[in-house]
């Protein structure tokens, strides 16, 4: 069985670049689910949006990617 090593230089790239990678994906997630909850309050604002469990709901799904950016992002930059 052949462990995950990162003998070879361009391993080390690739898993740098891999991490880049997932903190990006995570950074879009979050800006999409923050920007679907401004969306939603406007049309509630505006008296068009009736449900708050779609809010509530929505409100989860970005404090969520929030959070999971924000570990990342801790674990990324050690001190």
């Amino acid at each position: 069985m052949r462990t995950a090593r990162l003998d070879r230089p361009f391993d080390r790239v690739d898993a740098a670049r891999d991490k880049r990678n997932e903190l990006e994906r995570l950074r879009d997630e979050a800006r999409y689910r923050r920007e679907r909850l401004d969306l939603y309050r406007a049309r509630l604002y505006a008296g068009r949006a009736v449900s708050q469990d779609k809010l509530r709901e929505l409100q989860r799904a970005s404090d969520g990617a929030a959070a999971r950016l924000r570990r990342a992002e801790a674990a990324a930059d050690p001190p």
